[in-house]
């Protein structure tokens, strides 16, 4: 039976050529940036992953249709769509848009859903979702994801508006091994480092890659987390980054947001609160972990 995709012809050829894939997932389009800047990012991580000489593969579902590698027109029209009329899609939405025909923005985890079966080894992004802080029980399907998909997720850690500890935790639970791109601490997303260790440190994309194959050897049915610091000259201080996301939180639970709406308001607050810096660190960080991926994913195709 045909695989419910369709996969634009750059990205077929290269795949059954076995040259380097990295996946890109699209919901930093409709939901995590503004206009313009969602488009200018979109497009700048997608010219980042050529300068490693490797493939890009925008992801989203498109009138009901999962298509891999997204066309620069296609993501012009997703980001000028209103946020409520995309569906952001994990795991538990694909079927629902694709019966329905509806537009949809993959999330890490739903990226990394469509990224398997599609047969690209290799994803990035920038934060991955975790556990909210102040509510242990509110786990993204992210970290459930790379429980039971092998896919490799180029990342600065996750968001640092997330409780890191206890998302470390569950990722440990899940069986996922987290790496440090030439770092011994989890990077804070906005900040290089919490202060929390990671499992392994690597110094090299040839590393990295040798580490997932070996998954691959083993027949490891788990994700792999590849965690990079944010560009120096954009870091924010982790004590600035802290005490915005903190009013930030304060701001969300005063104001009744919860759910999924939770984490679009906090960063875009933190980024109100910050004059801007924490938008300069993350989309500094999304172009940097594309580049990185781009040259793990080549290091990948030479094993």
């Amino acid at each position: 039976m045909s695989l419910p995709l369709t996969t634009n012809d750059e990205v077929k050829a290269a795949l059954d050529g076995g040259r380097p894939v990295v996946a890109l997932e699209s919901t930093l389009i409709t939901h995590g940036l503004p206009y313009p800047r969602n488009v200018e990012t979109a497009l700048a991580m997608e010219a980042a992953v050529r300068d490693s000489t490797a493939v890009p593969a925008t992801i989203a579902i498109l009138r009901g249709e999962i298509t891999v590698g997204i066309t620069a027109e296609d993501i012009e029209a997703l980001a000028q769509m209103p946020g409520e009329t995309v569906r952001k899609c994990s795991r538990r939405d694909l079927a629902i848009a694709i019966a329905l025909g509806q537009n949809g923005a993959t999330t890490v985890a739903g990226t990394m859903i469509v990224a398997n079966m599609a047969g690209i080894k290799v994803f990035a992004t920038g934060g991955i979702g975790g556990v909210h802080r102040g509510q242990p029980h509110d786990v993204s399907a992210d970290l459930i994801e790379f429980g039971r998909t092998p896919v490799t997720v180029v990342s600065s850690g996750a968001k640092s508006i997330l409780d890191l500890p206890l998302t470390l935790e569950v990722l440990e639970t899940n069986g996922v091994p987290v790496l440090g791109y030439q770092t011994d601490m989890l990077p804070a997303f906005y900040s290089a480092h919490s202060n929390l260790p990671i499992d392994q440190r690597v110094e090299s994309a040839a590393e990295t890659a040798e580490i997932i194959r070996a998954a691959e050897e083993l027949g490891a049915q788990n994700g792999i987390l590849i965690t990079v610091p944010v560009p120096a000259d954009k870091e924010l201080e982790l004590e600035i980054a802290e005490a915005a996301i903190a009013q930030a939180t304060r701001d969300a639970e005063t104001s009744g947001i919860a759910g999924k709406a939770i984490t679009p308001y906090v960063l875009s607050r933190v980024s109100e609160l910050t004059s801007g810096a924490s938008m300069a660190a993350n989309i500094a960080l999304l172009i940097n972990n594309a580049r990185v991926a781009g040259q793990i994913a080549l290091e990948l195709s030479r094993c």
